[in-house]
């Protein structure tokens, strides 16, 4: 089975370096302009509760069925949502959050191991029920969180987490041939949904 991991489109939070989180922002105009249509085609394409992957999955997959996966949404960064670094540059909770390589909880939020823990298992849920149906593609749209936190946990090659987030509309094309003898997942490539930008 070939599975699709792919990130949302850019919205003006990423513009602005803001912490998105769970807020629902949705995709910027030029977000929108610059996605194209996937070079595939899918029935059935598995998405966040937050519009952004919502408006994404549309575009490039227009005919597909879209279904909501609670747990595939953002890490909720608490009272750091809706600001960016530059504006939190003095903020002590902010500063000891970065301090801890930003593994302790975000106030009013979720700690880094909670959210790798609910969005892991919310995707290893979609792919066994995949192979119990027999389908031979999974496509998701979901975040840059989703993404790290999953190819950081069943990825070959191994990556830390960080190394993982990818550009928006942008995302991996995964081999899951392994995942019934040892929960891996092979890269196969990275992909990008995107426009050439005119020169």
């Amino acid at each position: 089975m070939i599975i699709y991991l792919l990130r949302h489109g850019t919205t003006i939070y990423n513009v602005e370096k803001r912490y998105q989180g769970q807020r629902d922002i949705p995709l910027s105009d030029a977000g929108k302009a610059q996605i194209c249509p996937a070079d595939f085609t899918t029935d059935v394409v598995y998405v966040s509760p937050l519009m952004r992957t919502q408006q994404t999955a549309q575009i490039m997959f227009p005919q597909a069925k879209q279904i909501v996966v609670e747990d595939l949404k953002e890490m909720n960064f608490g009272s750091f949502e809706g600001r960016n670094y530059i504006e939190m540059e003095h903020d002590p909770d902010y500063l000891a959050w970065v301090q801890s390589n930003c593994e302790t909880p975000c106030p009013d939020g979720e700690r880094k191991d909670q959210f790798c823990e609910r969005t892991c298992r919310a995707f290893a849920q979609l792919v066994d029920s995949a192979f119990a149906e027999g389908r031979n593609q999974l496509v998701i749209v979901a975040h840059g969180g989703t993404q790290m936190a999953v190819m950081e946990r069943f990825a070959i090659p191994h990556y830390e987490y960080y190394h993982w987030c990818a550009p928006n509309a942008g995302g991996y094309k995964l081999d899951a041939s392994r995942w019934q003898q040892d929960h891996t997942l092979t890269l196969l490539e990275t992909v990008q949904y995107t426009k050439e930008p005119r020169a």
